[in-house]
């Protein structure tokens, strides 16, 4: 695997990721208070006429500080993307060394939703100063969002991107290829939806499918999964000396929440359509998508563009942390507007309107 050049200063979860041999688990302390994480070096990673000016700037401090404002809630938000450690050591169900969270999850039980509700609501204003930088410098972000069905991808996307401007953020899930698309490049259907300056374009699933359900489910040959193999590092290493900075999340889960969560979805008629038969067939080749992503991570887990993995059976740690990582990772500063003062309203002139009785209302049903 190609490791960085010069002094870039890798995260934990990338340099245990490069240098964990496959199989084995690391053991490590407990989970650390929420903080920034340190940053990999700028120069590489981003373009270096949108950072002339930040070099000697501190990059959201408040992402920090609010972190110790909160007290004490906040220390049961773990950032499990640091952490290497599996309870148990079990890997979710049989699955390849490197897999998925174990039984327990991170051990610490579910966060309380007034923490979580808290925490996330700072997040979310982080979230709202970080677009405005990002339409203010041009800046291109690509976020893919990959993981076991159920592993919690479209409600941590959900509260990603609820309070941000949709025309500056935009969700892309695309569905089956059609037949024409399937004539084409395999990257060409992704690439008409990438951002231009001054947007963040987030895939809720992504070009991995040729690596996950694809290979697992036989929808493509050996040929085409080993070409798409080899393809997929030089295509995202194009996309960063583009300009374009690329984040790729793996939600894991294991596979006892996974069962919890698929009969919830069974028991609440408005969730059951979340439930499809692709997700039913899939359910029953637990260890084969293991074993499909631990060599997806081997081939593609690149210094330009590594994995970040969210420990998920915990959803609202989950969305904590990756909201937190995200931020953490765009160097981004404070350009929300001044609040404007609004000037008195001018008297209304009268004028003619028609009877109330020529138009149609909607009747109130709960009076």
């Amino acid at each position: 695997m190609a490791k960085a050049r010069g002094k870039h200063k890798r995260s934990p979860q990338h340099r245990a990721t490069q240098e964990e041999p496959q199989g084995q688990e690391q053991d490590q302390p407990g989970p650390a208070p929420l903080a920034a994480e340190p940053r990999p070096d700028h120069d590489r990673y981003y373009p270096s006429t949108l950072l002339e000016d930040l070099r000697d700037e501190p990059v959201h401090d408040s992402l920090a500080n609010g972190a110790i404002a909160a007290g004490a809630g906040v220390h049961k938000i773990a950032i499990n993307a640091n952490r290497q450690h599996r309870p148990n050591g079990n890997s979710g169900g049989g699955g390849g060394g490197g897999g998925d969270v174990g039984k327990n999850g991170n051990g610490n039980g579910k966060l309380d939703r007034k923490s979580y509700e808290k925490e996330l609501i700072r997040l979310q204003i982080e979230l709202v100063k970080m677009q405005y930088w990002i339409k203010h410098t041009g800046f291109r972000l690509i976020v893919v969002f990959e993981g076991r069905d159920a592993a919690g991808k479209g409600g941590t996307i959900k509260r990603l991107t609820e309070a941000l401007n949709p025309r500056g953020c935009r969700v892309v899930a695309l569905g089956t290829p059609s037949d024409q698309q399937k004539t084409q490049w395999f990257f060409q259907r992704y690439v008409e939806h990438f951002p231009s300056a001054g947007e963040m374009v987030i895939f809720d699933r992504s070009w991995y499918n040729r690596a996950g359900v694809e290979k697992v489910m036989g929808f493509c040959t050996d040929k085409q999964v080993e070409e798409f193999l080899q393809s997929s590092p030089e295509f995202e290493r194009m996309l960063v000396r583009s300009g374009i900075v690329l984040l790729k999340y793996w939600f894991s889960v294991s596979d006892e929440e996974q069962e919890v969560r698929f009969q919830a979805r069974i028991d609440d008629p408005t969730r059951r359509w979340k439930l499809s038969p692709m997700d039913l067939e899939a359910r029953m080749k637990w260890a084969e998508f293991s074993q499909a992503k631990d060599e997806m991570f081997k081939h593609t887990n690149i210094p330009e563009a590594p994995w970040f993995t969210v420990e998920a059976n915990d959803k609202r740690r989950a969305r904590l942390n990756c909201i937190h990582h995200l931020l953490s990772k765009v160097p981004y500063r404070d350009m929300t507007p001044e609040a404007i003062k609004l000037p008195p309203r001018p008297k209304a002139k009268k004028v003619a309107r028609p009877p109330l009785g020529e138009q149609f209302f909607v009747p109130n049903q709960y009076p």
